[in-house]
């Protein structure tokens, strides 16, 4: 693609005192002729090339157009490096590779040593332990049509398990909270959607595109909106889920009771969700109060049992 070469190219040039024609064509596999385009393109776009014929000769950037690698500092070019390698675990491609490579190119070889040191004390691993196994080519399928504009076809699965077939604009790729979403307009509702990954099915990449239009971004931050609506109920849980309840609640709400169970103050919604997370935790967890909330924790634990009954 002409946009990623001359980027490329520009970053060679950055990075070395002068290259050749030939050197550059054998680089992207293309001929010299194509690269003195592409020099007069980079020329156009207003980064001076100054052209040194002879042997030795070559491109070059004038010197006041040089980045001084030090501009970056080793924390800089660490967090980087850690970003990068971390979305790269999930989304692969060329692009992720050879953005890794150019960042690297960065770095001073008297502090390689030190930022490679920093860039792995923390290590970001976005892929699932287990799980569904279409997350990932469905991700290399979205990547696509986002860069090529391409419309998506697909299953959908609703929360209550209506399927409908959609076909939707892809315009952003959503990580939330260790899932994955693609925010799209659907045709068939004539308005944006998030759709969860793993409720897809059947998922393809059309050959029709379409005309990007003014793109609404997802609401993705509904903090205040779940704290007017949760209260704090009273749980018993034993040790043993201890680190499960942490994932909704923080240390400050557990005080213990006894050696072996801590009482919790634990943010709750009363709807299907909230109640499953406590369903969740089986025979480790009781909930204390408030009363009608424990009733309805007793309902529908009896109505658990009674599909066992037969």
């Amino acid at each position: 693609m002409k946009v990623d070469r001359l980027v490329s190219v520009i970053m060679i040039l950055l990075d070395k005192e002068r290259i050749g024609a030939q050197e550059l064509a054998d680089m992207f596999e293309v001929s010299p002729r194509t690269i003195y385009r592409d020099i007069d393109t980079i020329n156009m776009a207003g980064i001076p090339i100054r052209s040194t014929p002879g042997v030795g000769g070559g491109f070059e950037i004038m010197q006041k157009y040089k980045i001084d690698k030090k501009v970056f500092s080793t924390s800089d070019l660490s967090a980087i490096l850690m970003g990068l390698s971390g979305l790269s675990n999930v989304i692969r491609g060329d692009e992720l590779v050879n953005a890794l490579a150019k960042v690297k190119s960065f770095i001073p070889a008297d502090r390689a040593k030190d930022i490679e040191l920093k860039a792995n004390q923390i290590y970001i691993d976005l892929s699932p332990w287990m799980g569904n196994r279409n997350i990932q080519p469905y991700l290399e399928i979205i990547k696509t049509t986002l860069q090529e504009s391409k419309l998506l076809s697909f299953e959908y699965a609703d929360r209550y398990g209506n399927r409908t077939s959609r076909t939707a604009e892809p315009y952003q790729l959503v990580l939330k909270s260790n899932h994955w979403y693609l925010q799209g307009y659907c045709h068939k509702r004539n308005d944006y959607r998030l759709f969860k990954l793993s409720c897809m099915s059947s998922l393809q990449m059309q050959e029709e595109t379409f005309t990007p239009r003014d793109y609404q971004k997802p609401t993705l931050d509904f903090a205040d909106i779940l704290e007017s609506m949760q209260t704090e109920i009273k749980i018993r849980i034993h040790r043993s889920v201890m680190d499960r309840v942490l994932d909704f609640c923080s240390y400050e709400h557990f005080w213990p009771d006894g050696d072996e169970h801590y009482i919790v103050r634990f943010p709750f919604i009363e709807n299907d969700y909230y109640y499953n997370i406590l369903l969740g935790f089986g025979d480790k967890c009781e909930c204390l109060e408030p009363l009608h909330i424990r009733t309805e924790m007793k309902r529908r634990i009896h109505d658990i049992a009674a599909l066992y009954e037969n």
